[in-house]
């Protein structure tokens, strides 16, 4: 059994932000019910229990939202104590904690240190676009509070990592956004895409991201990440970290350059169990922990044929010369249009044209890489 990830969703959507993109308040609005409230101890227990009678060498527990945050300290307290108590079998543990960051203090920063948690703080770069596409429920801008909060984090010595979501305004703005995170000392990025909402069809948001916009973000998220490389500061940015890694042979550690779902478990906020982050809807409920083992939810995956629906690549796929590279990115990415058989990642042209632009220098760092 590889190791095991599990998403732990203690909230349900709850959020003290308001962001104009939040893919989790539109999943939670398809669902018959909705938010979940707020997780008892006896649910985080069962999930634990649930976790650790699964594992076999490792286990991760990841905790998001909405904001888990709200959840508050003495809920994270008890569960890594209660991690702590029932794990008999000694399973390797680690934590990851994705936060806006808005309500982060120095009791949370102690927290995270003492408990070696890996904290992602979402934000979209500068001021300017942040503030703009993430307020505060009141309305209010955020990003000051955000900085000043991971500022904080760094000096405690919590290990954080920054993820931006790739709306029009950040791609736009890209070149002023690295270099920001660059002059704040945040050497690990990860940029996602922002979804248009399940029902839509995509493009028409103000926030939304076209594939040319996306093919330029990328060129110049390279050329400046390739700049600061050449100069001898290493920068990780996850795409171009998997991208680099498969050119030298090695599997993505990121599931939408794998060709195939991963396995993974989200539990929400009431113990419902889900496998994926993207698809916590009710066709694709695994079980409860509280009736539930992990077993029964593979099963129940297995039946729902999860995995097995992401693996079918379009013939325009197969023969394509980045495949191996893009894998059709994750089933939340795909379109089908009308006629085709396969649904093919939206993104597509943006990858192709960024290969074909920056293939030689990835293969080139790959090559100096492996020295």
């Amino acid at each position: 059994m590889p190791p095991i990830h599990v998403m732990i969703k203690p909230v349900s959507a709850g959020c003290n932000m308001r962001c104009r993109y939040c893919f989790y308040a539109d999943e939670a609005a398809c669902r018959q019910e909705g938010m979940r409230g707020m997780m008892s101890r006896e649910t985080a227990r069962a999930a634990i229990r649930r976790a650790l009678a699964h594992a076999e060498g490792s286990c991760t527990f990841m905790f998001q939202g909405g904001e888990p945050t709200l959840a508050g300290l003495d809920f994270f307290r008890f569960f890594a104590d209660t991690v702590r108590q029932e794990n008999r079998r000694g399973v390797q543990i680690s934590y990851a904690f994705q936060t806006n960051g808005l309500a982060l203090d120095a009791q949370w920063a102690e927290f995270f240190a003492r408990n070696q948690v890996l904290v992602g703080i979402s934000m979209d770069g500068t001021a300017q676009v942040h503030d703009t596409l993430r307020p505060a429920a009141d309305g209010s801008g955020t990003h000051s509070t955000v900085m000043e909060n991971l500022q904080m984090l760094r000096r405690a010595g919590v290990e954080c990592n920054v993820l931006a979501v790739v709306t029009r305004q950040l791609a736009r703005s890209i070149n002023q956004t690295y270099d920001f995170f660059s002059e704040q000392g945040v050497l690990y990025q990860q940029y996602i895409p922002c979804m248009d909402p399940l029902e839509e069809t995509r493009g028409g948001r103000e926030y939304s991201l076209s594939p040319k916009e996306y093919a330029k973000f990328l060129h110049r998220l390279f050329c400046r990440w390739k700049a600061d490389l050449d100069g001898g500061n290493y920068v990780s940015v996850r795409h171009f970290d998997n991208w680099i890694g498969i050119l030298m042979g090695r599997p993505p550690e990121s599931c939408n350059m794998r060709g195939a779902c991963a396995i993974q478990y989200v539990v929400e906020a009431d113990g419902s169990v889900y496998p994926c982050d993207f698809y916590c809807l009710d066709e694709w409920k695994l079980g409860n922990v509280m009736q539930d083992d992990l077993a029964a939810c593979d099963e129940k995956r297995r039946q729902l044929r999860f995995v097995e629906r992401s693996l079918p690549a379009p013939q325009q796929c197969r023969e394509c010369p980045w495949y191996a590279l893009c894998r059709n990115g994750c089933p939340r990415d795909r379109v089908q249009k009308p006629g085709d058989p396969v649904a093919i990642n939206y993104f597509c042209e943006a990858h192709r044209e960024f290969f074909g632009l920056h293939i030689r220098e990835m293969q080139q760092i790959a090559q100096r890489f492996a020295r």
